[in-house]
């Protein structure tokens, strides 16, 4: 479906869920949004977190994350680079939460009426690709960058990378302004259309650095041209801080200020950023 379709049917279908994502730390539901009576449009599948369902954690305010995944696709669009999907807040069945269309087949599901959704079209889904692996030590294939290792059962070492692909790098630069904090490789899905999205964004933009992510093959390597124009582009859209702003109703004060602050980091001093000593660099579980 395209975009501007799916974002009306987004903001305005009913949300009947179907189904629940049970491996999600918060409530994640499978939902599926009808297109109205007497249109051409086909039914669209989407992801709806509520913020009831969000869990409590340490060092994120309490029922922020849904507002971090809709100024994490705003940040996306605004830059040019469209991976992450269309992402929306507005009231579900459970009350306010994020809503995002879903992309490929909908997974196994939770649910006693399977036949409610006998109708997908598995054919026609997106077939994943394998962004991240695991390979013997010193027998990386060429295409595949080492990011960090580890032992299997026997004691053997192995290396785990994640492809050289200019798709990732987008998705890794993207990280590093939002500062996303959970960059796992399931998080890393391909779409029809060729592209690579990035999905649960609700740990970003926290003013401290948190950037934890699966995509360091590239560090310290110069920003290609297209993503340097991205940011150009973001650090427009972004302003001074002098105005209003989109995201002002998304993020607080000092977490704008921040993302600011990155993007002109990284137009001062671009290339990729270094995983840091002093803390984890990588998320858990990261595969």
């Amino acid at each position: 479906m395209a975009e501007p379709a799916c974002r009306d049917l987004l903001s305005t279908a009913p949300i009947d869920i179907v189904g629940r994502l049970t491996e999600a730390s918060n409530v994640t539901l499978l939902g599926r949004l009808e297109a109205p009576a007497g249109s051409d449009g086909q039914p669209e599948w989407c992801v709806y977190k509520p913020i009831r369902g969000e869990r409590p954690l340490w060092d994120f305010p309490d029922g922020t994350l849904a507002g971090r995944e809709r100024a994490a696709y705003l940040v996306s669009e605004a830059a040019g680079w469209h991976c992450v999907p269309p992402t929306l807040l507005r009231p579900g069945p459970l009350g306010d939460g994020m809503v995002q269309q879903w992309i490929g087949p909908p997974p196994e599901l939770d649910v006693q009426d399977e036949d409610r959704i006998e109708d997908w079209d598995e054919d026609q889904a997106a077939e994943q690709e394998d962004f991240v692996d695991i390979f013997p030590a010193g027998a990386v294939p060429a295409g595949w960058l080492p990011v960090f290792g580890a032992l299997d059962e026997a004691g053997d070492r192995l290396a785990v990378c994640h492809r050289d692909d200019p798709r990732l790098q987008t998705i890794a630069l993207f990280d590093a302004v939002t500062n996303n904090a959970d960059r796992k490789a399931p998080h890393l899905i391909s779409a029809q259309d060729g592209s690579v999205l990035g999905v649960d964004h609700g740990l970003t933009f926290h003013v401290d650095d948190k950037l934890r992510t699966v995509l360091w093959g590239w560090a310290g390597q110069p920003l290609p041209p297209a993503l340097r124009t991205g940011l150009s582009r973001l650090a427009s859209w972004l302003g001074s801080g002098n105005d209003d702003h989109p995201l002002d109703e998304l993020l607080t004060g000092s977490e704008l200020r921040m993302l600011r602050r990155r993007v002109r980091r990284l137009q001062s001093m671009p290339v990729f950023p270094q995983p840091p000593e002093d803390r984890t660099p990588i998320p858990w579980p990261p595969l």
